[in-house]
């Protein structure tokens, strides 16, 4: 008889699950992260952009 390791079903199904799931993450974070930084300059140039479309404006005289 050989001496096989024996393991735990039910822990080998949770450790497919999370390696899994850990890879979906890291695909998702390649594809859609951004780090904090770029978040901020992005919604700065956001600000920047509407407050110069809004002093662009006609004003209409009522």
């Amino acid at each position: 008889m050989s001496k096989d390791n024996i393991i735990n079903l039910n822990q080998a199904r949770k450790s497919k699950s999370h390696l899994k799931r850990r890879a979906q993450a890291n695909e998702n974070a390649i594809k859609f992260g951004r780090t904090k930084a770029q978040k901020r300059i992005e919604d700065l140039d956001a600000a920047r952009a509407a407050a110069a479309l809004e002093g662009k404006k006609r004003q209409d005289d009522e």
